[in-house]
């Protein structure tokens, strides 16, 4: 039986539809490869010569950070449970399974940090001298932190090492260390919409447009700093002004509009050669050897927080909807640790890091750090490391109803210690480097008081 003729034109039809797009699709992807719809992104480039830094979210050690399983059990030692880096001061922190002791803390930490333009009164030239004949002019920048732009918090950083066994065909070995800034960012209209779709391609259905730029953690060379148009200036960052390299040219203008700040942004890079040296209570350098220094950290080169003691605060923290468990990361710690009683680092002077007994590194000595004073809290811990957003008191009421321990500091809350890192040997600067591992164990030295400065 002979089919109807119009069951063989659509037979034909079908036939030739499935011919033609085979055809654009032969035809179409080495256009696609060639010209990819979707923005090449620089992790892309660089993940073909480098290598990212971290720990992924999936594998994190504080997963469990709500666990009793981190509690203090007699007869078990307490351990480093998790590290975390900050390159850019106050935006998304990166963990990290090991990492280099420095004498100005943790490899890679506070590197950098955002800055916004003040307004034209209050930088402009003030008498100074005590005759007043002179004059001084403020900086015209000040540090942004958490404190004051919570949606920092959002910002997010990838951190890139060269790998010596990649090598890409068409660049070859790359050397040269990154990190890449990225941020939640749309444009309006049809553009917007082409970003919306490629963030989906690219990242999955809960992807989101980001806006992103790279900076080299290798501190630039006269020429280069002349060639990129960079210049050294004044910061106030507190109450202190920092001296240190202003790369504005590096900032896209999008960042100051995300992040609701209406003045210029720019994001400035301390001079390994010009770090501040840290006083008050850190230890001497007629007594360590060596004088601790600092880039964007607050006062001192490492933070650490006992786990145990911040499920203790919780304890006393009212919860709502925007808080419902107290997250260490609120905290912004080098070093969060597990298996102690709660609040047992409050009188530490003196501890060690060393390899549990059955380990292969063992017999290595131990990292040894001066606990220099308790970390006095402001309202930093209210912001949500997730989400950026801010909660009206706490724990900053808990903090300082409970946690008012230091007559140095009246009618604030301590939360975790400030140390600095001990090095056996000081004569030569490649002497100075200590390492810290997930995994350690602590050993308390020296116990004492305390009093802020």
């Amino acid at each position: 039986m002979i089919p109807p003729t119009s069951e063989v034109v659509a037979l034909f039809d079908l036939t030739a539809i499935i011919l033609l797009l085979t055809t654009v699709i032969v035809f179409v992807i080495p256009i696609f490869i060639l010209f990819p719809p979707i923005p090449v992104e620089r992790s892309d480039a660089l993940r073909q010569t480098h290598t990212k830094v971290g720990i992924p979210a999936s594998q994190s050690n504080l997963r469990t950070q709500t666990s009793p399983e981190h509690d203090y059990q007699p007869g078990k030692p307490a351990k480093i449970q998790s590290l975390y880096i900050y390159p850019v001061k106050s935006c998304r922190g990166i963990e990290v399974g090991h990492s280099k002791v420095l004498p100005k803390g943790l490899e890679f930490d506070r590197l950098f940090a955002f800055a916004r333009q003040k307004s034209k009164a209050a930088s402009a030239p003030e008498p100074s001298g005590e005759d007043g004949t002179g004059t001084k002019k403020h900086p015209q920048w000040e540090v942004i932190t958490l404190r004051q732009v919570p949606l920092l918090a959002n910002i997010k950083i990838d951190l890139w090492l060269p790998d010596v066994s990649k090598t890409s065909r068409q660049l070859g070995r790359v050397d040269g260390r990154f990190i890449v800034i990225r941020f939640p960012w749309r444009d309006s209209g049809l553009k917007g919409i082409i970003q919306w779709i490629s963030a989906k391609l690219s990242r999955g259905l809960s992807g989101t447009p980001e806006k992103e730029f790279m900076l080299s953690i290798d501190f630039p060379s006269p020429d280069e700093i002349k060639a990129a148009g960079y210049q050294y200036e004044d910061t106030s960052f507190f109450a202190k002004s920092v001296y240190a390299l202003n790369m504005k040219n590096e900032v896209p203008p999008e960042l100051g509009l995300y992040l609701g700040v209406a003045v210029p942004v720019t994001v400035f890079m301390v001079d390994p050669d010009q770090r501040r040296e840290v006083f008050r209570n850190a230890p001497r350098k007629a007594d360590a050897g060596y004088q601790p220094v600092i880039d964007f950290q607050d006062a001192y080169p490492l933070h650490l927080l006992n786990l145990t003691s911040v499920r203790a605060l919780e304890s006393k923290v009212q919860k709502d909807d925007n808080l419902q468990f107290l997250d260490a990361r609120r905290f912004r710690p080098n070093i969060i640790v597990s298996g102690l009683k709660e609040y047992d680092e409050d009188d530490w002077r003196s501890i060690e890091f060393s390899q549990p007994p059955q380990s292969a590194t063992a017999k290595l000595s131990g990292s040894k750090f001066d606990v220099s004073c308790r970390t006095v809290r402001c309202k930093l811990p209210n912001v949500d490391p997730v989400t950026g957003i801010r909660h009206k008191v706490e724990p900053d009421n808990s903090l300082r109803k409970y946690r008012n321990i230091d007559e140095g500091a009246p009618k604030s809350g301590c939360m975790g210690m400030q140390l600095c890192p001990i090095f056996p040997k000081t004569d030569d600067p490649e002497d100075l480097e200590l390492s810290l591992e997930v995994g350690m164990e602590i050993k308390v030295l020296q116990r004492g008081h305390h009093l802020a400065l």
